[in-house]
Parts: structure tokens; sequence; C-alpha cells
């Protein structure tokens, strides 16, 4: 219940102040986090020493405070997603690659479009919805049922008949199905397992479970897989970006194998915007 009071006065505060405010406190509230929360500190700062090259490891907690800034800014702007609109593009946020969705989309077999928990992942799928794509997005639901509706309305609040939120338990596998023979867009962040039937794989400089959702369904079921990412520039302007269809493959773990590392690539490439509090590794 205090999660839910938490994001509400959050929710509230980012709605009725100017955005520059709304960040401050956000930012604020984000590095009192950091230290008075060891806990999620130490898991940070344990997931950048795996990421980063041992040549930066003396700014790693540069790194790690912001990681916990681009978190506050992350809950800022998905608290504020009611402000959204079709003119923010080229504002907000630019589409880079879209294209790439597009020509997807022409095989009729639906698109997976493979994410992570890297900048506003969020966005992404709100930004998509706005422009009249049909989108859904497999999120884990929270345990508080009122935190899940609260963040879930937000997820559906825009676009063209809102972004169809599938959570990841329950009938999930059927409705992914059902979106994809529909044509949608299939959003799936690819970095964490909450399933525990993934694939041990080198990530990141260690082994890690990672997911084989993305890759079994397009294996299924024809579908494309299309890369897309958001990222969060200096100004706190986005850039949408999605990258080449990855080929079709022989087996699922080609297939599981490449989503690996498409993804660790951009987490090494923008490792303070990866919005893990978790020790991934150790999960």
């Amino acid at each position: 219940m205090i999660n839910y009071i938490l994001f509400r006065t959050g929710h509230l505060l980012s709605i009725s102040l100017p955005l520059k405010v709304a960040y401050a406190i956000g930012i604020t509230f984000s590095l009192i986090k950091y230290y008075v929360s060891p806990r999620d500190r130490h898991a940070v700062l344990g997931n950048l020493k795996k990421i980063l090259p041992i040549a930066e490891h003396h700014k790693i907690r540069i790194y790690a405070k912001r990681v916990f800034v681009n978190f506050g800014k992350y809950l800022v702007e998905f608290f504020r997603f009611s402000y959204l609109s079709k003119d923010g593009l080229g504002k907000e946020i630019t589409i880079k690659g879209l294209e790439n969705v597009e020509n997807a989309l022409k095989k009729n077999k639906g698109v997976i479009v493979l994410a992570a928990h890297i900048g506003n992942w969020e966005l992404g799928g709100v930004f998509m919805g706005l422009l009249g794509y049909q989108i859904s997005g497999v999120a884990l639901p929270h345990r508080n049922p009122l935190v899940n509706a609260f963040f879930n309305s937000q997820r559906k609040r825009m676009g063209k008949g809102g972004m169809d939120v599938i959570p990841s338990s329950g009938m999930a596998i059927r409705r992914v199905y059902e979106a994809l023979r529909k044509n949608r867009i299939v959003a799936v962040v690819g970095d964490r397992d909450f399933t525990a039937t993934g694939k041990l794989l080198p990530f990141l400089g260690a082994t890690k479970i990672i997911p084989r959702g993305p890759a079994v369904l397009a294996m299924r079921t024809g579908a494309t897989i299309v890369p897309g990412f958001v990222f969060r520039q200096g100004d706190n302007t986005q850039i949408l970006e999605f990258f080449e269809a990855l080929p079709e493959f022989k087996n699922e773990d080609e297939a599981i194998e490449a989503c690996a590392r498409v993804i660790e690539q951009k987490i090494r490439q923008y490792p303070d915007q990866w919005l893990m509090f978790r020790e991934f590794w150790k999960e």
C-alpha cells in the first residue's frame, strides 16, 4: 500500500508541476534512494563492474548515480504520459529506423520488438500507439494489484485504442500468439528471464539465463524480430531506434544467442541507462 501511495503522489506532482521542477524532485528522491538503500546501490554497482571495462572502474560510482538519476527521470516521464501527443514527435522523441518495422509488417506474420530495460522503454510503446500502430506489450505484473492497475492504466492511456498490456503470467502465450496472428507489434523485454526456462549463455562477461520467449515466438509463428530501444539524450529528449530485423534462424538456440548479443551490445553502449536494480548475475 505504501508503494501505491508513493506512486500516486509522484504522479500527482509530476502532472501538477513544470517538467523541470518534476525532474528536479525525481532526481532528488532517486539520489536519496542511492544513499539510503544499500541493497539497490550494491546491486547497481555490482552490475556495472561486469559491464564497464576495467579502465572505467574508477568512475563506477559516477555511473551508478547516473543510473538512479535516469530512473527518477523515467518515472517522471511515465507519470506524465497523459501530456504526450503526436506534436511531441521530433521534440520529446525522434524515431529512427521505422522502415524496419514497416518492412516486417508487410510479411503479415506479426513483429516482435526486442527491447530491454534501457532508457525509457515504456515511452517507445506509447509513441508507437500514438502513431496508430497496433501494439501489445508483455509486462511483469506488480505484486500489489493497485500498483499494477495504475501502471497498466498509464500504458493504455495513449494511442489508437491504447497499448494492449499482456501480463507475463496466465494466458500470456495465447494472447501473444493471437496478437501476432493479427499482424500486431508485440514488444518484449529480453534482458530478464521471469520463467526460469531460459538458456544459460555468456552475457556481459559472465553466464546468465537469457529468456527464450522472443526467439521461440519467432521460430514458431514466423514473426520477425526487430530490435528496438529508447535512448535518452543529454537534453532529456529521446531517440526511439529500430534496428535491422534479425534474420531467420535454423534453430531456437541460434535465435536466442542473436537476441542476447543485440541486447548485450546496447547495454555496453549505454551502461548508465540500464535500469537494473537487482544483482543481475545472482538472481
